[in-house]
Formats: C-alpha cells, sequence, structure tokens
C-alpha cells in the first residue's frame, strides 16, 4: 500500500512540474519599463539603500548620537562625531556626524539602524542598484547617502 501512495505522490508532483513547464512565464518589465522605477515594482515595507535626512532649514537631522551603530547587529556603521560652532553649522543640535559610513559588504538591512534613530535622521530608500565587481565601491559615504538641498526645496 505504501508502494501505491508512494507512486501517487510522485505522479501528484511530476503533473504539476510538467503544468508549470507548459505555461508562459511572467516577468517584471524591469529595465525597460517605463517611469522613473523603470517598470521595478517595491512593497511598501522594502529595505533599499539608506538614506540621511535632512530637517525642514536644510541642515542635517544626525546628530551624531552613535544608536544606529550599537544598535547595529553587523557591525557597519562607522560615525566620527564633532561639534557645530555658530559659524559652521551642519545639524541643529550641538554635535554632527562628520563622517557616516555604511558598508554595504556586512549590511544585513535589518532596520535596527533605522528604528534606533531618535531623530528619524537614516531612513531606508528604494535604491536597489548597489551591485559592484569592487567591494571598496560597496562602503558608502555621507556623501553619497544625504538628501540633497536641492530636493527639498522643491518639495516645498
Amino acid at each position: 500500500m505504501s508502494i501505491v501512495r508512494n507512486l501517487a505522490g510522485i505522479a501528484k508532483g511530476m503533473s504539476i512540474t510538467l503544468r508549470e513547464m507548459v505555461q508562459p512565464t511572467t516577468v517584471e518589465n524591469y529595465p525597460d519599463g517605463p517611469g522613473p522605477m523603470r517598470g521595478a515594482v517595491f512593497q511598501a515595507r522594502f529595505r533599499g539603500a539608506h538614506v540621511l535626512q535632512r530637517d525642514e532649514n536644510g541642515l542635517e537631522k544626525c546628530v551624531a548620537c552613535f544608536l544606529c551603530a550599537a544598535a547595529c547587529p553587523a557591525n557597519c556603521i562607522y560615525i566620527e562625531a564633532d561639534d557645530n560652532t555658530e559659524e559652521k553649522r551642519i545639524s541643529s543640535s550641538e554635535r554632527y556626524a562628520k563622517v557616516y559610513n555604511i558598508d554595504y559588504n556586512r549590511c544585513i538591512f535589518c532596520g535596527y539602524c533605522v528604528e534606533a534613530c531618535p531623530t528619524d535622521a537614516i531612513t531606508h530608500g528604494h535604491g536597489f542598484e548597489m551591485a559592484s565587481l569592487n567591494a571598496t565601491n560597496l562602503v558608502m559615504r555621507k556623501e553619497n547617502m544625504l538628501v540633497p538641498v536641492a530636493s527639498l526645496t522643491a518639495a516645498k
């Protein structure tokens, strides 16, 4: 009886395989699709490349509190803090992140850094084209992740 049951299971599995083989393949039109994302469709929970946000005055939101680096299980966030002066104001706080690097060779896109940030300075964007044959290209620096000031004035 078990041999008949095993043969029936194999036949059922093969019938599913054969049915899927003859059906046409459905693909997303990613590289040539319309719009700014060229056919890529993101879910609301998608975690892409990190983005460092600015406040409404164009100042950086990051206050160099190191909570994102402490929360990171992969230890891929490196921050150096510096003090703001009245002549050179980078953030609205007394400190700012002089150096803010994320090593995407190690990042697991868990989102703990986003959750730990008290000022909502770091968020996940929709960037997904980060493949590189050179590992040094995967260390994103503050200049690469920071939202440009021009995009803030366009949003107003």
